[in-house]
């Protein structure tokens, strides 16, 4: 497992950072269909490839659109502020900037469990060969990430889940979600040590 984190210093009740945790992506697994920029093909981001970029996740920026189906790179409603990858999973954190979307909240707590995921994004993704039916990425530079249906999402295996002020305030190094509370869609009152 590797995990980094921004130095973000912990402010109670700040009104506007509106906790999350989230499963990005899957590494060394084929996405369920093609993401958007892959010319029709399934993708595969591999171990190596995430582990080199998981630098380029942090203070990123997290996109929404009104109906959750896509990506919106110029609607940034967030940041990420942590990134590990457990197994094959890519986990998130970060803050949603609550205060400038009052009406996010709303939105997001009206899906039902398991609804919502998320999706990466990427530029210098570079593909180890072209004429393969479904692409792997050697080497990728994430640009930030969005949070969708997971029924839209080039991986169906990814979550999103908003935090309690309890997980947001002792989601740091050494205390970690685990994936799959996150896959579960539940929202976390209190995390236990790792």
């Amino acid at each position: 497992m590797q995990a980094m984190g921004m130095g973000v210093p912990d402010v109670p009740g700040h009104p506007n950072r509106l906790a999350f945790a989230g499963v990005l992506t899957l590494v060394d697994v084929a996405s369920d269909k093609p993401p958007a920029g892959a010319r029709g093909h399934r993708v595969v981001l591999g171990r190596k490839a995430a582990e080199a970029a998981l630098p380029s996740l942090l203070g990123m920026g997290v996109d929404c659109n009104p109906a959750w189906d896509g990506h919106d790179a110029r609607a940034k409603c967030g940041i990420l502020t942590e990134a590990e990858i457990v197994g094959h999973e890519v986990v998130v954190r970060g803050f949603l900037f609550g205060r400038d979307f009052p009406e996010l909240r709303g939105r997001l707590e009206s899906h039902s469990e398991g609804v919502l995921g998320m999706s990466y994004e990427l530029a210098d993704a570079h593909v180890a060969d072209m004429r393969a039916s479904v692409w792997h990425l050697d080497k990728v530079t994430f640009t930030g990430a969005a949070i969708l249906r997971r029924d839209k999402a080039a991986y169906r295996g990814t979550s999103f889940a908003l935090l309690g002020e309890t997980a947001a305030a002792v989601a740091r190094p050494g205390v970690r979600a685990t994936s799959r509370r996150i896959a579960a869609g539940r929202e976390f009152r209190g995390l236990e040590s790792a």
